[in-house]
């Protein structure tokens, strides 16, 4: 099976909300700032509950945060 790789528009999305900042989103979804910087990184994957949250923050879809990018 090929490997995936999950991107996502955090670091934009933070920007277009004010300059959000990665404390703040952190805050606003219940984990850590170092959470949100792996995350930005794309050194991490989220559970589905934290992905949805992080959605939920900015009014938008999982699919419009994140995207599955298959290796193919």
């Amino acid at each position: 099976m090929a490997k995936a790789e999950i991107r996502n528009q955090i670091r934009r999305l933070r920007f277009e909300a004010n300059e959000m900042t990665q404390q703040a989103l952190a805050d606003s979804v219940g984990c850590t700032r170092q959470t949100i910087i792996v995350l930005e990184q794309g050194r991490y994957v989220p559970s589905l509950a934290l992905a949805m949250r992080i959605a939920r923050t900015f009014g938008r879809t999982v699919e419009e945060v994140f995207e599955l990018v298959d290796d193919a």
